[in-house]
């Protein structure tokens, strides 16, 4: 067999068995697609290490970037174990592929100044009563003031809020549920799109009664990850920088947790990170600025 035979197979073990995301499914796809054609589509069992190594050389000449190469190398690993588990192969060639350190790379945030007047901004336009104007600063208000993943938000439906307790019940990665708190803010802004806003984007749709997605695109059907990441990019661009999306907010609220004095395990809890080492990044940001402010304000720094 070969890899282009079996990746399907494998794929449907990631959703399945792994419960992986269907994107970590697609860039697994795309990885093996590049594999298989490296190794011109060989069979399984005729492919070594070398070949492996050959793949991912050939990948950093290109000048793919860390992460990317990181990826493949779990993608390959990840493969090549099932391959074997399965009984596919004899022997796994990729026990001993080595993944490229990944780089210490800090996550853009903006301040909480910059983004108070960002929202401010889309409150008042908002209050014009536009129905997209509404979502929009429901959106922003939400992913920054609950910290979720652009996924988590666009999964959203009208039954995951909690207006008492002003908590979303939100699905993250490997289909896992948790529930995050919002603020007043977030609170505000939502209710004033559920009865302005979402009502006129749903009369847009082909079947008004059965959509029962919290955020609407112009069409009246739930809001798609690229369209978020399209009102996010062109809210907040101007603020933090021209290639900015929706994970800048999470990046900006985590680190504001934590300025506020929030400790690791909450910031972690609301997340939703498997690990407190991902967590521990936004800490790194918050020591950061810490020596920012201590070397314009100190005499002696």
């Amino acid at each position: 067999m070969r890899i282009t035979e079996a990746t399907d197979a494998f794929a449907r073990h990631l959703t399945d068995v792994r419960r992986l995301s269907p994107a970590t499914v697609r860039a697994y796809r795309s990885d093996l697609a590049d594999l298989a054609d490296s190794v011109g589509d060989a069979p399984l069992d005729e492919i070594d290490l070398e070949h492996l190594r050959e793949w991912l050389w050939r990948a950093t000449k290109r000048g793919d970037a860390r992460s990317t190469l990181a990826r493949r190398t779990a993608a390959a690993r990840g493969f090549f174990t099932w391959a074997s588990e399965s009984g596919l192969i004899a022997a796994d060639p990729s026990l001993r592929l080595v993944a490229p350190k990944r780089g210490t790379t800090l996550p853009r945030v903006a301040t909480a100044d910059a983004l108070g007047a960002v929202l401010d901004s889309l409150q008042q336009t908002a209050a014009e009563g536009d129905p997209v104007a509404l979502r929009d600063h429901a959106l922003l208000e939400t992913l920054y003031g609950a910290g979720i993943r652009v996924a988590e938000l666009c999964g959203l439906d009208l039954d995951d809020l909690d207006h008492a307790r002003r908590t979303a019940r939100v699905t993250g990665k490997g289909s896992k549920e948790r529930v995050v708190p919002f603020g007043a803010p977030a609170a505000v802004a939502l209710d004033a799109y559920l009865v302005r806003g979402r009502p006129a984007l749903l009369a847009r749709g082909d079947d008004p009664t059965g959509e029962r997605a919290l955020f609407l695109g112009a069409r009246g059907r739930r809001l798609g990850p690229r369209a978020a990441y399209d009102v996010v990019s062109r809210t907040l661009g101007p603020v933090v920088g021209s290639a900015v999306g929706p994970h800048a907010l999470r990046h900006s609220a985590a680190t504001h947790l934590l300025d506020g004095g929030a400790d690791l395990r909450t910031v972690q809890e609301i997340l939703g990170h498997a690990s407190l080492g991902t967590t521990q990044i936004y800490t790194h940001v918050s020591s950061e600025r810490l020596a920012a402010t201590y070397r314009l304000a100190h005499p002696r720094a």
